[in-house]
């Protein structure tokens, strides 16, 4: 399974044959010294252009790709070489940048519901995740079938954010009210009105979603930390939800919520840990033994090294000050050695690229602080920029 394959737009970090070769292409291992920074630009230009085939089944993920590619240019610092394809086919348009375009594309898949008192039935008015699953309005003007989504939410907003589209101009009163909606009494989040799973994944989308839009009013905070802290395992680590084994992602997503809600700061390794609401050298410890022998990071104990994990634990590490811990050089040339000749980054040594985990190639690249890329907002896993 791909690792932009969703159910319910909700990233599967690690499918659970991650460890098989049964039928995963794979390229002549070529790995390069230095970040080629120019293929990765026809890599994404690429993309631009044409998705290959194998996106096909990625449709209902349209604006998360669409993240991956945007924000991924903005990490490379080449947004002005592009302009997003607003066609309803899978095509970008290779040419000078037209951000009006992109946000006017990006806006068409908010949903609003027709009056107010809906807003009280339970349903999330946030961002589909593609036009496959915006269904149209019937004839009193209702909308019928409702299928926005916190993890599309998020990554329309990360794309309006990271071209500098002003946030405060969209329509969010329907957006943050009905986010009330999404949380559990436990102060965990559904990703959507119903049918959905609720994990630590969704109580980070309405974090990031409430920081980008500078209002929590749509989240009880208490509620989510209480959720977040019942998800720390006895090793440190946090599974995706309470009980379940420690995971890089969920680790991720429980300590940047706590960031950005403001309840943990960057001096948590520093601090009296008798004061602090977690136990920051257990989650410590936990994080440095994820680095592995061929210097990548592992998602969970007794897997192999996997690139978006240089993020999801390497961010965990940067937003808790243990960052100097980690073997930077030995991570570096294990990334190196998932670059692919096309552009792009892959999975394990030796594999196709693929958006996502070039991406967080690129992410965990500027983490390292390579010259000639934007420096990480690690709570957001977004560029930093000027215009953010």
């Amino acid at each position: 399974m791909s690792e932009t394959a969703v159910h319910g737009e909700a990233v599967d970090w690690e499918s659970e044959d991650e460890d098989s070769d049964d039928s995963e292409e794979e390229e002549e291992n070529t790995s390069s010294a230095n970040f080629d920074k120019d293929r990765h630009l026809v890599y994404l230009q690429m993309m631009y252009e044409l998705l290959p085939y194998h996106y096909q089944s990625q449709e209902i993920n349209r604006l998360t790709l669409a993240h991956f590619i945007i924000s991924g240019l903005h990490f490379l610092g080449a947004t002005d070489r592009v302009r997003l394809s607003v066609s309803l086919c899978f095509q970008f348009q290779l040419c000078s940048v037209d951000k009006d375009a992109v946000a006017k594309w990006v806006l068409s898949f908010q949903a609003f519901p027709s009056n107010r008192a809906l807003l009280k039935k339970g349903e999330f008015y946030g961002f589909y995740g593609s036009r496959s699953s915006q269904f149209p309005i019937d004839e009193n003007g209702d909308l019928t079938h409702n299928n926005s989504h916190l993890a599309s939410t998020y990554c329309a907003l990360a794309i309006l954010k990271v071209i500098g589209y002003d946030l405060s101009t969209i329509d969010s009163e329907s957006l943050l009210l009905s986010l009330k909606n999404l949380q559990q009494d436990d102060g965990s989040f559904m990703p959507i009105h119903n049918g959905g799973e609720t994990d630590l994944r969704f109580v980070y989308c309405a974090a990031a979603i409430s920081d980008m839009l500078g209002d929590w009013s749509g989240m009880d905070k208490e509620k989510a930390k209480n959720y977040i802290l019942n998800c720390q395992s006895y090793d440190g680590g946090f599974g995706l939800i309470p009980g379940s084994e420690s995971h890089g992602g969920g680790t991720y997503c429980a300590i940047a919520s706590l960031r950005l809600m403001g309840f943990i700061g960057a001096d948590l390794l520093s601090n009296d840990s008798s004061s602090s609401i977690l136990d920051p050298s257990l989650l410590l410890n936990w994080s440095l033994q994820r680095q592995a022998s061929d210097g990548g990071f592992q998602g969970r104990t007794n897997k192999r090294s996997d690139t978006c994990y240089a993020f999801w634990i390497g961010a965990v590490l940067k937003l808790i000050g243990g960052d100097a811990f980690i073997d930077k050089v030995a991570l570096r040339q294990f990334l190196l050695s998932c670059q692919s000749k096309y552009g792009g980054f892959s999975k394990f040594p030796g594999a196709l690229p693929d958006l996502y985990h070039s991406y967080y190639g690129y992410t965990a690249f500027s983490f390292l602080e390579e010259p000639g890329l934007s420096p990480l907002c690690p709570e957001l896993g977004l560029p930093l920029l000027t215009s953010l």
